[in-house]
């Protein structure tokens, strides 16, 4: 009895040191751990034959540093005397803040650079690109930090059913009246989810044509040629006719040469060939489909149909890869003296009108 009415009789500032050095041992057990424990355990999650628990571990890293913080606190302030009466709320902030770490450890997780998505890939065989994991990452944390701040609500005693009802039917107003961009939002999902072009991509619509710079759930920036950048609403995207340029597996050439008329068939035919030969050895010229062929007699002309496909589709490459094939087409005409024909018209004079005029 004589220790505890001693201990009792102790002046204020030792308990208050007391918890200090509590305080202070829990910091020291957090440097720890985070030194020594936490490297021992990264190196053994690396073992696993999965990434998820190095994500994992990765993501909790501060909270659970934080969370020797916290214990060192609580035990800290329990120590100091003058609290009873006070030790329900002191229980509540606890839990609100343990609440608050756990989900910055599971907001870190949903982050871009998870493997959860991958993972969400692989077992529902779905692709998921680059352009819906930043966006799927963002609902995802939404919906982390809105439960918690439920759970919160909850645990200091509020009733969040009335509120959530409220916010159900300021939806459904917001809804009526944000038609244009509800129309948006659900023609980005289908962007997203059909995929006909990602960033990056040359694509080709009625209203622009250019590169895609950004996608998001309201419109989709296009870099046009010109430099300038276009915003074009999803809901009208979604229901174009969209050309990609960049999901081409190879590139069209195709037009017509003009012969003069007084061409002879055996020069024709042998230009014919000779070009033929020129596509067939070319190693850019995709071997697939070429086709050369005397398609007819126009007013001025004999005209040949060139029609086959370059391998690349860069627009630079196919169009070396053009140039490079009428050169070639040139020389064959050089060589065997046969002359492009070019618009004209030829007029006959009978030798009767000349007479007359004599």
């Amino acid at each position: 009895m004589e220790i505890i009415d001693l201990l009792i009789s102790l002046p204020i500032w030792v308990d208050v040191g007391i918890s200090f050095l509590i305080f202070m041992f829990f910091l020291l057990l957090r440097k720890l751990f985070t030194k020594y424990v936490y490297k021992l355990i990264i190196k053994v999650a690396k073992k696993s034959p999965s990434d998820f628990f190095i994500n994992l571990f990765m993501a909790f890293e501060k909270p659970l540093g934080w969370f020797f913080v916290l214990i060192g606190l609580y035990i800290a302030i329990i120590n100091l005397p003058y609290i009873h009466g006070f030790e329900e709320q002191i229980i509540k902030i606890y839990r609100t803040l343990l609440i608050v770490l756990i989900t910055s450890g599971l907001y870190n997780l949903a982050a871009t650079s998870s493997p959860i998505f991958e993972k969400v890939s692989e077992k529902l065989h779905i692709e998921v690109d680059r352009i819906l994991i930043p966006i799927l990452s963002k609902i995802l944390r939404f919906f982390i930090v809105a439960l918690s701040l439920s759970v919160i609500a909850q645990e200091w005693g509020f009733d969040i059913n009335g509120f959530v009802a409220g916010l159900g039917l300021g939806g459904l107003a917001i809804a009526f009246a944000a038609q244009e961009t509800v129309e948006n939002f659900f023609g980005g999902i289908v962007i997203m989810t059909e995929k006909p072009f990602t960033k990056g991509d040359w694509i080709k619509t009625s209203i622009v044509e250019g590169t895609v710079e950004e996608i998001n759930f309201r419109s989709t920036k296009i870099r046009v040629f010109r430099q300038a950048l276009v915003t074009v609403p999803n809901s009208s995207l979604a229901n174009e006719a969209i050309l990609n340029w960049s999901r081409m597996g190879k590139r069209q050439i195709s037009f017509h040469l003009g012969l003069k008329l007084n061409t002879p068939k055996w020069k024709l035919e042998k230009c014919m060939n000779e070009i033929e030969k020129i596509l067939r050895n070319h190693d850019d010229v995709h071997q697939e489909t070429i086709f050369v062929h005397f398609e007819g007699f126009s007013e001025s002309s004999l005209d040949i149909f060139l029609y086959f496909f370059t391998k690349s589709t860069v627009w630079g490459e196919y169009l070396e890869v053009k140039q490079s094939i009428n050169f070639k087409i040139l020389e064959i005409l050089q060589r065997e003296g046969v002359t492009v024909a070019f618009p004209s018209r030829s007029f006959y004079i009978e030798s009767n009108f000349l007479d007359n005029q004599q």
